[in-house]
């Protein structure tokens, strides 16, 4: 058996494995150097943030059966998409198609802030008034499903290798896992990693309830895209330790902290009540006058 075979075959025991292993990891890296304190037991928040990760994934597997190496497979055995009808040599076709799905998953992140309507969706992932490593789980059910339709045609345009969107899928939810962690990293590491790696305190950024800060930092794994097209923003303005989770106005735990609060909350408030070019910053009334 030729080793992408293997990796198709036993794709759903590879996934689980990293992100298990990941996970009880970075949760362990929690416990010893945690970086800021939270506001909320992780009981309540755990259950409600892996409670919604329980029903993506029942949704996901009923909506798109086949998942995403399954389209890879099915791209591959047509002929479909670019890496399928040009002489791209299989091990540079591998990282191209990595590399392209990564750049695909920036811009969609960009496009959920960019509209409002997407914005409706992508809040519930904001709206964490605490930041560890169940904050890079909890999505709404609706842009999991959108996610999803989006990977699907990438992989099809693309033309993506079955082990190509393996990789993707493992490096995703362990990046996902590591960079939405609680944890603290040595400053001079740090500041090497996120030349290439989004680490903990460059993501962290994009979830401060400043407009401004938000929009910023919307990589999840390679952190060349913000740099290259200039959304990237080193600290927040209160530091690390100062700066504010989550969105203004949504801090009830009721309403952020549980399921059916989680499930309900894209519905609530005007379509029109974010966007990504209100970017400015206007400083308190006391800090204005100084």
């Amino acid at each position: 058996m030729k080793f992408e075979q293997f990796v198709f075959a036993n794709e759903p025991l590879i996934r689980m494995a990293f992100f298990f292993g990941v996970f009880a990891l970075v949760a362990l890296w929690e416990l010893a150097s945690p970086r800021r304190a939270l506001q909320l037991t992780r009981r309540q928040r755990w259950t409600a943030n892996l409670g919604i990760v329980l029903l993506n994934t029942v949704i996901v597997r009923f909506v798109f059966p086949t998942a995403a190496v399954g389209m890879a497979a099915l791209g591959v055995e047509k002929g479909w998409g670019l890496l399928n009808n040009f002489a791209v040599p299989f091990w540079l076709a591998v990282p191209l198609a990595v590399v392209a799905m990564d750049f695909v998953i920036w811009l969609q992140h960009v496009m959920v802030h960019a509209v409002p309507a997407l914005w409706r969706l992508h809040r519930v992932h904001h709206a964490d008034i605490d930041y560890d490593l169940t904050t890079g789980t909890r999505f709404h059910p609706l842009e999991i499903v959108l996610s999803m339709g989006i990977k699907f045609a990438t992989i099809t345009l693309l033309g993506a290798p079955v082990l190509a969107v393996v990789v993707f899928e493992v490096v995703l939810s362990a990046c996902a896992t590591f960079n939405h962690g609680n944890i603290r990293l040595p400053g001079a590491l740090d500041k090497a990693l996120r030349w290439f790696l989004v680490t903990p305190d460059m993501h962290r950024v994009h979830h401060s309830v400043e407009d401004d800060e938000s929009n910023s930092n919307f990589g999840f794994n390679l952190a060349w895209w913000d740099r290259l097209f200039g959304t990237y923003r080193e600290q927040p303005r209160a530091g690390q330790l100062g700066m504010t989770i989550g969105i203004h106005g949504h801090t009830d735990p009721h309403e952020v902290a549980r399921l059916t609060g989680m499930l309900l909350l894209p519905f609530k408030g005007e379509v029109t009540d974010y966007a990504i070019n209100r970017r400015n910053w206007t400083p308190p009334a006391a800090d204005a006058k100084l």
